[in-house]
């Protein structure tokens, strides 16, 4: 079993996190890791065992237009600061993934840099998409070119240039040896080049370690990208949305579909109720009591969990307009502060790590209506069952048994649910709740 079939993640936004600047000033290096670091421990306390943090290269603003893949951005600290963040991480247990902004660059990046200056003369001219020299840009270059889905602050790379696909694979190699990581997160990889993927993927089996290629893609058939050539997970955005507005709208059926239409690659998935573009989960849900019950689905439905930093904490966020901001504080802000949400989610994480079920078993639907659900994660005889209620009323419901059962108890109260005759439960839910309950042979 790779470590990243048990991993949940914690989800570091660092600029957002550490409250530096949005524009790099490049006035000397900040060092702003410190804060990161003694999170560490807390974040092994929290039950977490992979980190995934970025953007974290050098760039001119949000983190995705970047200047330098070999720098660190300057507003959070040196590469010698980020090494140590990986080196306590790891000598915690904890694994490291990192962002890889591939598809685009910013303006100051040294190849577009020497296209500026150069024009047709530099030795660039072919690294970035719709270069034409008979045109001028937006932005005042005597050129025109493709910008990143029309951002001309993004110029987008041409994969079709293979002095392109080798650099960044050279940067991959640079990234695992300066600073140990154990694999990437592909920004946006449904618009990434589908045969370099395959060369990261040849390169990450190539390595002397596990290496995570995490890809980003919204809407597709995930099964293109998740597979034994290119990627080993993908973000579930499907299962994402149909978790909350199947709370929101009395509706798990929404859930189970999404889930059952990905079944075969559903336990590769990276799953979550919130990042860093997406409304904060306590936001989003109309019943602020479904949220303990929203997160027993993120940690034990199929997929690799992740919180994002904060989430915890139970707190609050949403867009304002088109800006992120709201959805990206510093972790000094107020209300980023452990309270009883932090242990419902410590216990949560620690339920995973003890019960193998919940990271390897099989799925089993056993009961399903628009407004209780109960599933179960099925491995060597034994299973753990997950009860939801999204309705404001109680309900109480018998489910057979995936397992030839001899106990049943709730994992957060003990409690023992006796075995009925026919090796069947009943299950009994108060409004808003959801139980895990522990079925050994």
């Amino acid at each position: 079993m790779a470590w990243y079939d048990k991993a949940v993640f914690y989800h570091m936004y660092p600029l957002g996190m550490t409250g530096v600047e949005m524009k790099n000033s490049a006035d000397g290096c900040q060092n702003h890791f410190p804060v990161l670091w003694v999170y560490i421990p807390y974040l092994k306390e929290l039950g977490m065992n992979a980190v995934y943090i970025g953007p974290l290269f050098e760039s001119a603003s949000h983190g995705y237009d970047t200047i330098d893949y070999r720098l660190v951005d300057r507003r959070l600290g040196s590469n010698e600061d980020f090494r140590k963040f990986v080196d306590i991480a790891h000598g915690h247990g904890i694994r490291v993934i990192v962002d890889a902004v591939f598809n685009h660059t910013g303006r100051d990046f040294f190849a577009f840099r020497d296209l500026r200056e150069k024009g047709e003369a530099s030795k660039y001219r072919n690294w970035y998409k719709g270069l034409n020299f008979h045109a001028t840009s937006s932005l005042g270059d005597p050129f025109s070119y493709d910008g990143w889905r029309g951002y001309k602050e993004l110029p987008e790379l041409n994969f079709n240039e293979q002095d392109v696909r080798a650099y960044l694979l050279d940067v991959v190699r640079f990234w695992v040896d300066e600073f140990d990581i154990d694999g990437l997160r592909l920004d946006c990889a449904d618009k990434l080049d589908i045969s370099f993927q395959k060369d990261l993927r040849r390169l990450g089996d190539s390595l002397d370690r596990e290496f995570f290629l995490l890809g980003e893609v919204i809407h597709g058939e995930y099964g293109r990208w998740v597979n034994d050539e290119t990627l080993h997970s993908l973000t579930n955005y499907e299962l994402h949305k149909s978790l909350y507005s199947g709370f929101n709208d009395h509706n798990f059926f929404e859930v189970s579909h999404n889930l059952n239409r990905n079944l075969a690659i559903a336990k590769n998935l990276y799953t979550f109720l919130e990042n860093h573009d997406v409304d904060r989960i306590a936001s989003k849900l109309q019943k602020p009591k479904n949220l303990k019950a929203c997160h027993m689905a993120l940690f034990t439905l199929p997929g690799h969990p992740s919180l994002y930093y904060g989430e915890e904490f139970a707190l609050e966020g949403k867009k304002d307009g088109y800006s992120d901001a709201p959805l990206r504080p510093s972790i000094l802000s107020e209300g980023m502060e452990p309270n009883e949400f932090t242990d419902f989610i410590a216990r949560l994480a620690e339920i995973r790590g003890q019960n193998p079920e919940l990271s390897t078993g099989d799925y089993k639907e056993l009961c399903l209506q628009c407004k209780h659900w109960a599933y179960a994660r099925v491995l060597n005889g034994s299973a753990v069952i997950t009860a939801l209620n999204n309705d404001e009323q109680s309900v109480a419901f018998v489910v057979k048994l995936p397992v030839s059962g001899k106990k049943a108890f709730d994992l957060f109260t003990e409690e023992e649910i006796p075995i009925e005759a026919g090796n069947q439960i009943r299950i009994k839910l108060a409004a808003n709740e959801g139980r895990l309950i522990k079925v050994t042979g």
